[in-house]
This record gives structure tokens, sequence and C-alpha cells, in this order.
């Protein structure tokens, strides 16, 4: 009898359903997958068999033909074995399937002893199989703690193949694994990189909780060893905690990048992706085939540091536009195009020139004002536009550094800032965003209005500092976070002068 399974391939975060046929006939021993492919799809052959072979099983000494439909979609990765093993066993009634075959679902690549090796992406499968209406979904030991996340399907973890083919037949029973129960991820509340151990910048640590209470783009420039580097790694612990929705929404990206792990899971705090200078601009927005996520989308909801801004080729930064304005990903390939979430923040950091001294009140710049605005200039326009916060950090003074006075602890600011975003989740309940700077303009004609005054201050702003409308927008989604930290239900003049003077201009060229 036929034999026919399903499980579902992944192209990006998207899933298609796929129909395992495996029929079998006499003639010269033959082992043929057909349905488009791919490379290691077709080296399940030889683990397939010696999977089954060292199982205890038959292997059939006839012409094997496996069929993975539709076959014009393409098939990729090692997800398939599992469903192929069980296929073949049945075919060759070495195995009897239970009457309610079509709603179960089978994931997971095969080891020649039979033992079952975790997948990538088996978080996106699992929730894609409970929204098609399968009940059980077969899957690695490795993974059964990530698929157990998901709600409305019962996940059994595998260790071999001969435990499932015991589990059908009755002799051994695999129990469903308990669901994951998600909370509020907690912090560490001690850090090496706590903001209580950052001497002076007090002006820079305001500009970062006010990043981190809004959501927004940030960009420090300074003097080498200016502290900037460390403020980007202290910014990480003030962000907010992760709610559920948005954990969800990150460990989906990890899986599919095969970041997590049995040990981990979930992904339990915002990410913090430092990327270095000679990244190729596919590595920070993703590719490949199939596509994979990049830096900026394993940065959702989380941070994607930059740092020595200006190193990285131009070209590589001016893909960047794009995401920080939309927030997603979209990568386009002939067999198909898949979108990937990049909500993130963005903070960069760089020297003011080459020699990193220009502007700097003790030590002398050696570069030519040419220099200067062409190292500058790498940085541009539209993509300055999208920074909301450019932020001056000048050099350290020695009564600072050697100062034995702590400042405010990252635990202090992240109350501050969780308060705030409070504030604004309950603003957006209705709206499909989590924070001010995710506004569109039509929010941001609803949610910040100003007086009179505040409107010749803005006309005179963007008059004299020649802001864009893009930049005037977000202004304005600054001062709504700035009144939201301080409490105020209206935005008043100082919160608009107070996001103003974060647009000033601290580039030359």
């Amino acid at each position: 009898m036929l034999a026919k399974l399903k499980t579902l391939t992944l192209f990006g975060l998207n899933t298609e359903e796929v129909e395992i046929e495996v029929d079998m006939h006499k003639g010269i021993p033959k082992f043929t997958i057909v349905g488009l492919p791919d490379a290691a799809v077709q080296e399940s052959r030889v683990r397939v068999r010696s999977a089954i072979k060292n199982s205890g099983f038959r292997c059939p000494n006839q012409v094997l033909v496996v069929n993975l439909a539709p076959a014009d979609l393409k098939k990729q990765g090692p997800r398939f074995d599992l469903p192929i093993a069980l296929g073949i066993l049945h075919r060759t009634q070495q195995l009897t399937f239970p009457p309610d075959m079509e709603k179960k679902m089978f994931v997971g690549e095969l080891g020649f002893t039979g033992e079952l090796r975790p997948v990538s992406g088996i978080l996106p499968t699992t929730s894609s199989a409970a929204e098609r209406g399968f009940s059980e979904i077969y899957v690695p030991a490795s993974n059964a703690g990530e698929a157990s996340l998901i709600e409305g399907i019962d996940v059994f973890p595998c260790e071999n193949l001969r435990d499932i083919v015991e589990h059908f037949s009755g002799t051994k029973e695999i129990e469903p694994a308990e669901k994951a129960i998600l909370k509020h991820f907690q912090f560490p509340e001690v850090s090496d990189d706590d903001m209580q151990n950052i001497r002076g910048n007090e002006h820079v640590k305001r500009a970062l909780e006010i990043a981190a209470s809004g959501g927004h783009n940030c960009l420090m420039l300074g003097p080498p060893g200016s502290g900037k580097t460390m403020l980007a790694k202290a910014f990480a612990t003030i962000l907010p905690q992760l709610e559920i929705p948005e954990a969800l929404e990150i460990t989906n990206i990890h899986s599919i990048a095969g970041m997590t792990t049995e040990k981990d899971p979930v992904v339990k705090k915002r990410p913090f992706r430092a990327v270095h200078h000679t990244a190729s601009g596919v590595s920070i927005v993703g590719g490949g085939n199939p596509p994979h996520p990049g830096e900026i989308s394993l940065a959702h909801r989380g941070v994607l540091f930059l740092d020595e801004f200006a190193e990285f080729p131009q070209k590589t930064l001016e893909v960047l536009r794009q995401p920080l304005e939309d927030g997603v990903v979209t990568i386009s390939r002939a067999s198909g195009s898949c979108t990937f979430p990049a909500q993130m923040m963005l903070m960069a950091a760089m020297n003011p020139c080459p020699c990193g001294y220009w502007g700097d009140r003790e030590k002398e710049c050696t570069c030519s004002s040419h220099h200067i605005n062409k190292y500058q200039s790498k940085i541009s326009g539209p993509l300055l536009d999208r920074i909301d916060l450019h932020v001056e950090i000048p050099r350290i003074s020695f009564e600072k550094l050697s100062s034995l006075e702590t400042g405010e602890s990252s635990a202090q600011i992240r109350k501050r800032v969780q308060k705030t975003r409070d504030v604004q989740q309950k603003r957006f309940s209705s709206c499909d965003i989590s924070c001010n700077s995710e506004m569109s303009s039509s929010l941001v004609k609803n949610y910040c209005q100003v007086g009179e005054d505040t409107k010749q201050l803005l006309k005179t702003a963007v008059q004299q500092m020649n802001l864009s409308g893009r930049a005037y927008y977000r202004v304005l989604k600054l001062a709504r976070t700035i009144a939201d930290l301080n409490e105020s239900e209206n935005i008043q003049l100082p919160h608009v002068a107070e996001a103003i003077q974060y647009r000033e201009k601290i580039l030359n060229g």
C-alpha cells in the first residue's frame, strides 16, 4: 500500500505543506527521490537506509521511489529524513499507521544509528502545523522545548526511529512534552556593563534613556576613548523587559537561523547584535538560498550596534535605509520572496574624523578639512534623517574618571524606561505597534499635537536647521517620548526643545 505522510518545508518564515509519498516495485534495487529535492534531501537516501538498517529493520531490495509533493516547490534541508523513513517502513509492512495519520506531522534529521538530530526552524514549523489543524507533531527530543511553546498541538519528543515505531505499535509510549509557560524574563541586577560603572557623560545617559523609552535610533560621535562602546553595551541593560509575543517573534527568527539550543529554546532578553565594519550588506540585511535572516532581523525588538560607523562601506550602510523606515526586510529570489521583521533600534558610534580628534579640546586633529568632509560624508543625509538622536560625546576629564561617586544603576533607569513603555503600550493597544518610534504620520497627528508656541519653535527649527519632512515627524515622536518619560499627558515646549537639540548637526560633512 502506498505510504503517505505530512511535513512542512520552510522558505524564510513562510511554510508550505509537503506530502511525502513512498512507493515500491520490483526491479533492480534503486532509491529515487523526486519533487525538486536539493542536495541535502538527496543525501537523505544514505542517512535513511543506514538508520533503518541500524535500528533493526530491513531495507527493501527493490525499486524505491519517494515523491515530495507539490512537485514544483523546491525542498531543502534534512528535515524530511524522519517522514521518509517512516513511509518506507509502512510501505514494507514493518509499521502500521494509525487511522488519524493525516493529523500527525513529522520533522527530523536521522543519524546513521537511527537517532534523531535537531533541525532549524522548529518553532515556526510547529506554529504553522497548529494553524493548519494538525493535532500532533513528532520532533527530535532536542527540539521539543522550543516546539512546546506553541499551544493547540501535542509535541512528541523522539530520541530515535525505533522509539516512534514502538510508539505506533503500542509496545512503548512516547509522552507528549509539557507545555512551556512563558513569564516575564528577569534581567541580572549586577553587570560589568551597568550604567553606574560609567563615569561622566550624564547627558549621553539621558539620551540613551530616551532612546530606550521610545525605541529610537541613536548616533554617538566622539573621540577615541570617550566611552562610546561602553555606553552602547550598557544601553542593553536598560532596555524594557520582553513581552511574551515579542519573545516568540524573536525566537521564531533565531530558530530559522539555527541559533536556538536545547538548553535555551527561547530568547529571554532583547537581542544586542554588534556588527563588525567588514560585514557585507547581505550578512546585515539577509539573503542566501533559501533566504536566511540577517543581522537587522536577528536584532528584531532589540539593538543593532554598528561601531566605527563611518568605516562601513557606504553601499552597506545604504541598505539600512528601507528597514529603518519600514521595520521589515523583503528578500526576493527566483523561487519566491519572503519577509523578515526588522523592528530594531540602531545604535551607531563613530569618530568625527579619520584620526578621531577633530573638535577635541586637548588633542589636535591631524586631518585636513577635505579628509574630514570625505570621512563624514560616508554617512548620507537620508540615513542621518532616520536617526532620531545625534549625540556628541566629549573626552572624559580626569576628575570624572578618578571619582569614586557612582551614578544611577541600570536597574533604576530601567524602571523608568519600563514605566514609559507601559504608557505607550496602553496608548497603542488598538494598533499593531508597541512604541513611539513606530508611529505612522497619521498616528503622529493624533498623539503628538502641540500648542501654538511650540509650533512656532518647530517652524523656526525646520527653517534654520533645514529639517526634512521625515526629520520633522521624528522630532515629534521624540518629543512624545520625552513627555511620556516626564509623565506629561501633553507635549510641552521643553519637550520639543530637548528633542530638537538631538537633531543639531554634529557632523561637518
